[in-house]
């Protein structure tokens, strides 16, 4: 993007998307970055239909040795302190860019997303505490309880409070979750993968030894075209800017 149109993003309230996932070991028939790269297409494809910005992915959230160690397998796992900070830093500069749509889509670990897991736990507090620090700064301390705002809550309650300038969202909400559970390597994200990014597929390379992944024999692309159209639409729903 050149300046230019930065200044028009921001006059427009554009949304700012930052896809976030994980380099993780996917099993043998599948591509390292599963998790990020899903993300990232989903978001190629909307991008074509709606005006969105799409920030670099971030490839090196906390993937954990939970699936595998790391040793010949290719996971690479970042504490999540480091990624708090990262994420901190981040959005200080949205902010300070004038940013006030910002999005981050996470692909890993998000099967239970209330309850929250290590890499969008991070993202949420720095999310948080940035702008805490932002309105202290700009308004200083007080700024809550004085007179100019006094709609907070209404605010709030329509959703354009400044808690919502930075929204951390799941790729898949619960009910996609459920008519195409999340797995590992398995029947969904080989599924997905093979619509989404059929290039980090490669069935001669399956292998049943793993439990995680014995399901991936019963993927196809069919499957994973019914569950890519429910996704995108539900992204591209909530990232119209006329919903904001």
């Amino acid at each position: 993007m050149f300046p230019e149109q930065i200044k028009e993003a921001v006059k427009k309230n554009i949304p700012v998307v930052l896809p976030v996932g994980v380099i993780e070991y996917h099993s043998e028939h599948l591509c390292l970055g599963v998790d990020t790269l899903l993300v990232l297409k989903a978001l190629e494809e909307i991008e074509k239909e709606i005006e969105i910005i799409v920030l670099p992915p971030f490839f090196y959230g906390c993937a954990s040795y939970a699936v595998e160690s790391p040793e010949e397998k290719g996971t690479i796992h970042i504490k999540p302190e480091v990624i708090y900070n990262f994420a901190k830093n981040l959005f200080e500069n949205l902010l300070r860019i004038g940013f006030r749509n910002i999005y981050v889509i996470i692909h890993h670990q998000t099967e239970n997303f209330v309850s929250g897991m290590p890499t969008d736990l991070s993202f949420k507090l720095a999310a948080r505490e940035v702008i805490f620090e932002f309105l202290e700064r700009k308004y200083g301390e007080g700024w809550w309880g004085k007179e100019e705002s006094k709609n907070y809550y209404n605010q709030h309650k329509k959703g354009i409070d400044p808690f919502s300038w930075i929204k951390i969202l799941p790729f898949m909400d619960k009910e996609t979750q459920k008519k195409y559970p999340i797995d590992h390597a398995g029947k969904q994200e080989t599924s997905l993968m093979m619509t989404f990014c059929p290039e980090g597929v490669d069935m001669k390379r399956f292998k049943e030894e793993k439990w995680y992944s014995r399901e991936a024999k019963k993927a196809s692309k069919d499957y994973g075209e019914k569950a890519k159209k429910e996704i995108v639409e539900k992204l591209k729903k909530l990232l119209r800017r006329e919903n904001v």
